[in-house]
């Protein structure tokens, strides 16, 4: 016989959800359906008249009947949907209301999150993974759920283990408006004990950097002589000026810190990839052979484009840093498959495995800093 609900459950979860309901949470332990209104929040204690999971799935079903018109549960195609930031943006309030976690997940990765949703996502299921996606959206970077998120984000970041996460977390923390500044200076002196955190900041690029170091000592005259170049949108010349720059030289100090001791593949690949992104402005469309080999021909073969021969004119001793700039561009994860394809290495024996592809990387990066020209 199909089991229902209990007389005294089905009696007040029907005046509970013909009310103002904002978002639902069921604690299975506990046998209790949470609920959030506008007044605060309501409780249900349920009394099962059956097996606890077999309940708790008819519970479920009353909830998604109600709310859905589907008595036969959150609905599948949306389970596939969820992670995948699919979930309709047009109802996005009606998934709160399922006591389903996969349905609060469909709406914490969807586009169309505001910060009210943001708010009753929130509190139907607050773990990281969710405030990590929801501060992806600039409705609630901006929004009163920002700072919120970002503070669980920090204080439960000495608890996250794995490299990738780490770089996830500090990385959107670091969003402009989110943090106060002392609070970046925490995680920055961290940093300094954890290279982890370091490729976080480098992802942001210089700017986020919260210590400079002096710039180059040609770099003020190489700027004014570049300066007609960098007004006509000369994309090497720009680049040029910045990494020469004291926000531009703390980067590359802080890439050849970590690319010295990467603690495993997470922060290799993460590392390079953000190196690559600095210098995107001067990467060709056509691929490459990811090889350093390939990228070093590539860098001497366009020494001769147009763009970086006005550059020369302009500097001509800066045509080792030209070198640099243009195989720095295309440095990113894949340079690492090949290896990382064959071994599960991390530490020393990584590193030692990454050398012939580390060293020429460092070379360049110390061009660029004035000390291996």
């Amino acid at each position: 016989m199909e089991t229902q609900l209990s007389n005294e459950d089905a009696l007040r979860l029907n005046v509970l959800m013909a009310g103002e309901v904002q978002a639902v949470r069921i604690d299975e332990g506990g046998m209790a359906l949470h609920a959030l209104t506008p007044r605060g929040e309501a409780t249900v204690r349920l009394s099962p008249n059956c097996g606890a999971d077999q309940y708790l799935k008819r519970v479920r079903e009353f909830l998604a009947g109600h709310v859905l018109g589907s008595p036969g549960g959150y609905p599948v195609y949306l389970q596939r949907w969820t992670r995948m930031g699919q979930a309709r943006e047009q109802g996005l309030d009606k998934l709160l209301l399922l006591g389903e976690n996969e349905a609060v997940v469909s709406v914490a990765y969807s586009p169309g999150l505001t910060d009210e949703l943001a708010r009753r996502a929130w509190w139907a299921m607050p773990t990281g993974d969710n405030a990590r996606r929801m501060l992806e959206r600039d409705a609630v970077r901006q929004g009163e759920m920002g700072h919120v998120l970002a503070e669980y984000l920090v204080e439960h970041l000495p608890f996250e283990t794995e490299p990738h996460t780490i770089i996830d977390t500090v990385r959107i923390v670091l969003q402009p408006g989110l943090l106060g500044e002392p609070v970046r200076q925490r995680l920055w002196s961290k940093a300094k004990h954890n290279n982890t955190y370091l490729v976080a900041f480098l992802e942001r690029g210089p700017e986020a950097l919260p210590e400079a170091l002096p710039p180059r000592p040609e770099a003020d005259a190489l700027e004014e002589g570049l300066a007609p170049l960098i007004a006509a949108g000369n994309p090497v010349a720009e680049r040029l000026r910045r990494m020469l720059g004291a926000a531009g030289q703390a980067f590359l100090a802080t890439a050849e810190e970590v690319l010295r001791r990467p603690a495993d593949q997470d922060v290799v690949n993460a590392l390079f990839n953000a190196l690559g992104a600095q210098f995107a402005s001067l990467r060709p469309a056509s691929p490459i052979d990811p090889a350093i080999a390939a990228l070093e021909a590539e860098a001497e073969h366009r020494l001769a484009e147009p763009a970086v021969q006005a550059v020369l004119a302009a500097a001509p001793a800066m045509e080792p840093e030209l070198r640099a700039l243009l195989f720095l561009s295309r440095v990113d994860n894949n340079l690492a498959r090949p290896v990382f394809r064959t071994t599960t290495a991390v530490g020393t024996l990584m590193r030692r495995k990454l050398e012939p592809i580390t060293g020429p990387i460092q070379a360049r990066l110390a061009v660029l800093r004035g000390k291996g020209r």
